[in-house]
């Protein structure tokens, strides 16, 4: 069995149930099927070498396993990295939700080495967006053709998430800055794969108010003109998984940088990156849960209990379609997030990141517990997918922080616009079910209810609700899918299973939101 997702179900999901219209259908299959053809070809024989191997330091410099390099040389050079990017740059111009359907493939193959194109693809979407002309022209064809890569350098020791105490100094130097300080968690800040890499820093400038408003974003290159430029990466982290994938301490000693975007709006610009990423972090939930259970499924045919594979036994068939069913709801939620216009789309970015990372989590939980004894031991693979999938749903902003987002940005600075007409796209579908119209009016409820909830009740119902939200839109789509009479047999089984196992979560979901426990948002100290 192939290890990602079919690239035809993908491209009729874009196109039947997604409204997608801007390629052919064959020419969005074709696009996804060498996606998948490279992802199984070239990303996956070096998984588990670069899970036991993983990435070493040492003085300094990062060294991969061996075929790294070769990969992601092959990647670039079929013009992947360049996929969503402006033609005049060397780009295909093609749509980014074509660019987020191809990322699953690799990150279904092999999540720790496709993180560094992933952000490269990341940095070229904030340079589109607020780079000045001269900076595209000469920054873009270098990380489009794989010489350079990006990376997004926010978090610091004392900043974690709170990024308005971040202590990164940028001072002018004639037409340009110097930045200094250190940045942690850096993803691919040093690896050795590419010439040179264009970290994305943010700092402050001397004259900088506090807090976030005095937040500047930079450019800084590894190497400038041939030479070191005063960036240096310390340590490496060892990590409970993405063992290939080098999360850096990057320190900067007066390195040479850029500004990108007006001065002290450096956090606002950055938001082209994040949510970028965000998408990307979402497929990779999608990758993990869509691996695990194809894992999953081979080893339960083969596996004999009980008088025959224990595929046939129904509470292993419950695990291995609740996999397939969260695959799919988070594929169509992500997809739809990249697709959806205003203010839809930007209600849906968070929701996504988060509902499905913790589907990937949840799939190979489950994915573990089909293996059985088999599944907690290393030789399967099936602990790896367990292990990879654990740090999704905590780096690009932690859910925890994206539910936040949803409550502030989504729900109550706008009065809930993104959510009202959400929920009226859904309640006016004609695929729409009773089930379905019953589970959107508890979502009205709820979004009701947390508008009028205290700050701190309301704080604590907002991952019940991110969830609530996420089941209910995979949900709706789910049963665009079941409408159509030339769905594909395992999505329409699929879909049937999401409608019918996984939306009856919302209920449970919308109860417990509105009725937070005094403990929750209470004060007092938890013993």
């Amino acid at each position: 069995m192939p290890i990602t997702a079919p690239p035809a179900e993908t491209a009729w999901l874009l196109h039947r149930v997604l409204g997608f219209s801007e390629l052919e259908p064959a020419d969005t299959e074709a696009v996804l099927s060498e996606a998948a053809r490279i992802a199984e070809g070239v990303f996956a024989p070096l998984d588990r070498a670069g899970d036991s191997i993983g990435a070493r330091w040492h003085d300094g410099s990062v060294t991969l396993p061996d075929g790294f390099a070769e990969a992601h040389r092959a990647y670039a050079e079929g013009g992947w990295i360049g996929l969503a990017a402006a033609t005049e740059h060397g780009g295909q111009g093609l749509p980014p939700v074509l660019a987020y359907a191809a990322q699953e493939a690799v990150a279904s193959a092999n999540l720790a080495l496709s993180l560094c194109p992933m952000l490269t693809q990341d940095a070229i979407a904030l340079l589109q967006a607020h780079g000045t002309a001269e900076q595209r022209a000469r920054l873009i064809p270098r990380l489009i053709g794989g010489t350079w890569s990006g990376t997004m350098c926010l978090t610091e020791p004392q900043s974690g998430s709170d990024l308005s105490t971040i202590r990164s100094r940028a001072v002018p130097d004639g037409d340009g800055w110097r930045i200094s300080g250190e940045k942690i968690y850096i993803s691919f800040g040093e690896h050795g794969m590419t010439e040179n890499i264009l970290h994305m820093v943010l700092a402050r400038m001397p004259d900088a108010p506090p807090g976030s408003a005095g937040i500047s974003l930079f450019a800084v290159p590894k190497r400038r003109d041939g030479a070191a430029n005063g960036v240096v990466c310390r340590a490496i982290e060892e990590k409970l998984g993405i063992h290939a994938s080098p999360t850096c301490v990057i320190g900067f000693e007066a390195a040479a940088g850029e500004l990108v975007g007006p001065p002290h709006q450096g956090l606002a610009c950055m938001f082209a990156m994040m949510n970028a990423a965000r998408l990307g972090v979402a497929m990779q939930g999608v990758a993990l849960a869509e691996r695990a259970f194809r894992r999953a499924v081979d080893f339960a045919a083969d596996r004999v209990q009980g008088g025959g594979p224990i595929i046939g036994h129904p509470d292993v068939r419950r695990m291995l379609w609740t996999m397939r069913a969260l695959a799919l709801g988070g594929r169509l939620l992500t997809l739809h997030a990249a697709l959806a216009a205003e203010p839809v789309g930007a209600l849906l970015i968070p929701v996504a990141k988060a509902w499905a990372t913790d589907a990937g989590l949840e799939a190979a939980s489950l994915g573990v517990q089909v293996h059985g004894g088999a599944g907690f031991i290393e030789p399967t693979g099936a602990a790896q997918h367990l292990r990879d999938a654990r740090i999704p749903p905590i780096y690009e902003g932690t859910n925890g922080i994206q539910a936040l987002t949803l409550l502030r940005r989504g729900l109550l600075r706008d009065q809930g616009a993104g959510c009202a007409a959400l929920l009226a796209q859904i309640t006016a579908d004609p695929a729409a079910t009773p089930a379905l119209l019953h589970a959107a009016a508890l979502a009205r409820d709820s979004a009701g209810w947390l508008r009028q909830a205290e700050p701190r009740a309301g704080e604590a119902g907002a991952t019940p609700f991110l969830a609530l939200l996420g089941t209910l839109t995979a949900g709706w789509l789910c049963c665009r899918v079941i409408a159509q009479a030339d769905a594909p047999a395992a999505a329409r089984s699929a879909a049937s299973v999401f409608v019918e196992q996984v939306l009856p979560r919302v209920h449970f979901l919308a109860h417990a939101l509105a009725t937070p426990s005094a403990a929750l948002v209470g004060t007092g100290p938890i013993a």
